[in-house]
Order: structure tokens, then sequence, then C-alpha cells
């Protein structure tokens, strides 16, 4: 009984009993409730004086049914617990015995369990068992008692353990989609609750385990750094940590966490982010999710971000104009009903599909088809395809300008606030030459191919295009033509499937970005050639 109860636990317990018994035992409620069982009741065969002989031979004259269908039946288990239940609890009794004729039912109360509830009542072991009883089963029965209740308060606070522990993950989960989506005052106070306090500034860490070892591996980057460093299970990819780092820390630790990390973790591959402020932690959870994909094709498996602004860092007040007439009808949407989205959950919801495409239910928690019905909405509202590229890239473009603070937008530089019409072709968002853009303050209209042929913005698509030329260029071109999808690209290049997706990874090496998975660096790519066509375009 020790060894199942350290081992299997009160099923494996139970089983053990049921099999002494020859018949069934399970775990009963002081109201007669079956909590857990184990085991069947067998059928027992009409006993010898059933037949109408001592001896078991047949009477010459016609024997009495042993059954009232003259069929036998295996007895109600549920029924005849419920029944002795109810007598122990009015006798008052220790223990209890009945007898149904071919059965026998045993109840024996477990010892109380420790608790703070006056009210609470100790279960019952109950058995039911052929009769007659075997010898020496009754004392088998008490016995089991103590190890019984033993395993039932240990898996009880096991339980216990895990919703604790399942209610923090989503806290902290809660805590991250929080600093995601811009929100930090109500960040900080949602985790006051748990440890450690939020740093600022921060370096985000993406950790890529092995199957099944992300809970080892979260007390591994729990131990490298101190507890220091809040720690996430990724809600979209299952085999993802996310740490948000102390930057601090991390710059006067003599080693860093995620090189330490990769060393002490076999098959663990690490992407860091550059230091940036708290506030931008949804940018720098893009930037260690691309420097994952680098890290993926390096001995080392740890890659930091090279140094690369962002474009709505870029695009200055122009920019912000043109990115708040895109969001405008967004922004000011009210639902029809109380249920239905509002604004602030429709842009919540098209950032995280444009970040996670599909995976976006599963770090929204919603259902794929009320996905479905609120980006048809979003594009009803903002006049935007999005199925295609490059009005997915005008979206979130502009969402990533509205989550960037005024003051750190680069200013306007001479030259770089003429406006003028596009004359590079349709732009996102455009329907039949129409601009994606509105009138502020009374102000000039500026439009996408306007914004991107500012100098800055210049500077920063050539930067991003710089590793790529000859045959590689091509292969990104046709990808992005050819909206992100394998298959056309595999045929626009005339190679296979494979082929393509290995020219892809390579050029993640190259441009050390993700490609292939989202977060993808696709729209910042096709923002880059963008500018250069539309610059082209202009001289």
């Amino acid at each position: 009984m020790q060894r199942l109860a350290r081992n299997g636990g009160t099923a494996e317990l139970l089983r053990w009993l049921a099999g002494r018994a020859d018949g069934w035992a399970g775990i009963a409620g002081s109201d007669g409730t079956l909590l857990s069982a184990s085991g069947t009741v067998p059928i027992s065969p009409p006993r010898p004086e059933a037949l109408g002989a001592p001896d078991g031979r047949r009477a010459s004259a016609a024997p009495r049914a042993p059954y009232p269908s003259g069929v036998p039946v295996a007895p109600d288990v549920t029924a005849l617990v419920a029944e002795g239940v109810r007598a122990l609890t009015e006798r008052g009794a220790l223990a209890y015995s009945h007898d149904t004729g071919a059965h026998t039912t045993l109840l024996f109360p477990l010892p109380a369990p420790h608790t703070d509830d006056p009210q609470s009542t100790a279960p019952l072991l109950a058995v039911v068992t052929p009769r007659p009883v075997a010898a020496g089963l009754a004392t088998l029965l008490a016995d089991a008692l103590m190890p019984l209740a033993l395993c039932r308060e240990a898996e009880t606070v096991a339980r216990k353990r895990r919703r604790v522990e399942l209610a923090e993950s989503r806290g902290r989960e809660a805590v991250l989609h929080l600093l995601m989506t811009g929100q930090l005052s109500i960040a900080h106070q949602v985790a006051g609750a748990l440890r450690p306090r939020l740093p600022d500034p921060v370096r985000v860490c993406v950790v890529e385990c092995s199957g099944g070892s992300r809970d080892e591996v979260a007390r591994v980057c729990a131990e490298a750094d101190g507890g220091r460093s809040w720690i996430v299970r990724c809600p979209v990819y299952a085999r993802h940590l996310i740490l948000v780092m102390p930057a601090a820390y991390e710059e006067a630790a003599p080693t860093a966490t995620d090189e330490t990390v990769a060393a002490l973790v076999a098959e663990c591959v690490v992407g860091v982010s550059e230091r940036l402020p708290l506030a931008d932690t949804a940018t720098g959870y893009r930037q260690a999710f691309h420097a994952l994909a680098v890290a993926r094709e390096l001995p080392g498996r740890h890659v930091r971000f090279g140094a690369a602004p962002e474009p709505a860092l870029v695009v200055g007040p122009a920019g912000r104009r043109w990115a708040e007439a895109l969001l405008a009808p967004l922004l000011t949407h009210a639902p029809r009903r109380a249920q239905d989205p509002g604004s602030q959950e429709l842009a919540a919801t098209a950032a995280s599909w444009l970040a996670f495409a599909s995976h976006a239910t599963d770090h929204l928690k919603v259902h794929r088809n009320t996905l479905a019905a609120r980006l048809k909405l979003i594009g009803e509202l903002l006049g935007l395809d999005l199925h295609r590229l490059a009005d997915q890239a005008a979206l979130d473009l502009a969402l990533r300008i509205r989550a960037t603070p005024t003051p750190v937008c680069t200013p306007e530089t001479d030259g770089g606030e003429a406006p003028g019409k596009c004359d590079g072709g349709e732009a996102p968002g455009h329907r039949d030459g129409e601009k994606a853009s509105g009138q502020r303050d009374g102000g000039a209209a500026h439009d996408l191919d306007e914004v991107l042929r500012r100098p800055a913005v210049q500077e920063w698509a050539a930067r991003q295009l710089e590793p790529v030329s000859g045959a590689a260029e091509a292969t990104l071109r046709a990808w992005l033509g050819c909206e992100g999808r394998l298959g056309p690209t595999a045929a626009e290049l005339g190679i296979s499937v494979p082929g393509a997706r290995k020219r892809l990874t390579r050029l993640e090496t190259v441009l050390q970005r993700s490609l292939l998975r989202p977060p993808s660096a696709r729209y910042d790519l096709w923002l880059a050639l963008r500018a250069r066509e539309t610059a082209a375009a202009t001289s």
C-alpha cells in the first residue's frame, strides 16, 4: 500500500483494493456521491441452495428462479453505496456492513482532512464484494484508510498548486499583453501582485525550448539571473518563453542571461532585443523574434538584435498625420451593441493578427470565427483589403506609429515636408487613386508614398535592403509580390516549394530577420522596397 501510495496515488490504491476484494472499491462523499472508483462487481453464480438441492443437483420440482428475471444481474453500486452512507450517518457508526443477498457493502470513514472549514466531513471508503466476504478483508480495508487519506490530501494540494500556477501564468500573460499594447499603468497595477517588479529599461528575450522542456527552461532562466526577469510562457508558441529582462543588470552582469541559458540548456535557441524603454516591449519582442530566426542557424544558438531603427521612428509628423487619418474610422468606431467589440479591442485584434497571423486566436483567446468577423469589420471600416500584403503593411505601420510616443518621432528636416501627389503607382489602402489620408487642422493631405519619400525613411529603407542583391533580391521581390505565400513564390521562381523555403531561410540569416514565421519582417521589407520604388519614380 505504501508503494502504491507513493507511485500511483488514490487511483492505484483503489484498483489494488478492488482486486483484493474481487469487486468494486471507491471513495464516496458524505452525501453518497461517488468521488472516485475502480473495479467492477462480478455477477455471482447462483448459490447451490437457490437451485433447489443442498449439493447443487437440480431438484425434481421446477426450481425457483434465483433472480427475478431468471438472469444474473450485477448490483447497482451507486444505489448500494448511497443507501449505506445514509444508514451509517443515521446511526452515527464508525463502520458499516450491509448484505444484499449475493453481495456485501462495506463502508469505512477516512480520517478527517486537515481543513479550516468546520462544516467539512470526511469521505468514506466503500467496497462492494461478493459473499462470503474474504477473511481479513475488513482488517485490510481499515489499514488502507490512512494511506488513502494521505493520498487524497496530497492530490488536493497538488490540484491547488496547479490552479495557483495557472492563475499566475495567466496573470503574467495578461501583463505581457498590456505591455504589448502600450497600457503601462494598468500593467504596473496588475504586476504589483506578482514578482518581480517590471523593470525599465529592458531587453526582451525569446527562448525556444525543445519539446516538453519549457517549465524546466523557465526554472533555469530564473536561476540564471536571480529571479530579476519577468518570465512569461508564450501563449502563441508552445515552445517559447518570453523574458522581459532588466537592461541595467544585464549590462553589469559578467555573463549575459541569454548566453548562460544557451550554455546550460542543450538544443535551446535564444534571441535578444536591444536596450529599449518598457513602453517599447512590443518592439523588443519583434526584435528578439527576428534574432531568434538568425540564432537557429548559428552554432552558439544565441543572437542579439543588431541596431536598426523602427520605421515608426523615422516617419516624422507627416507619417503621424497619415497614420491618424488612416486609423480614424477604426478609432472612432462605436459598436452598435454592448457585446460588440469597441475601437480599442478592434485595434488590439488588428495588431495581434498582423503579428501572429492565425495564431492570434491563441493570443487573444478568441474563436477563429470571432477573429474572422473582427477582421472583416476592420477591413470595412478602414477601406482596406486585408488579404493584400500592401494593405497589411500599411495598417501595421499605422498601428506602430500610433503606439510610438510623439516626441520620439524624428522631426521634419528640410525637404522632408514637401507634399505632392503620388505618381509611383497605387499605394496600400488606395482604391482607384483615392488617398488613404485626410485633412488635419486644414493642413495638406499626406498619403503613404509621400511619407516614404522622406529622407529619413529613404535612409531606413536603404539600410533594410543593403544586405540583399542579385538572386537574393529577386527571391525577396518574388516572395513579397506573391503576398508572402510559398507556393506562388516557388512557381514564380520556377523552383520547388522546399527550394523556395531554403532560399527564404538563407535570406533570414542574411537580413537577420524572421520571414517564414510570424511576427515576420515582411511588412518592413515591403515598405522598404516601396520606398525605393517611390524614390526611383520621383527621380
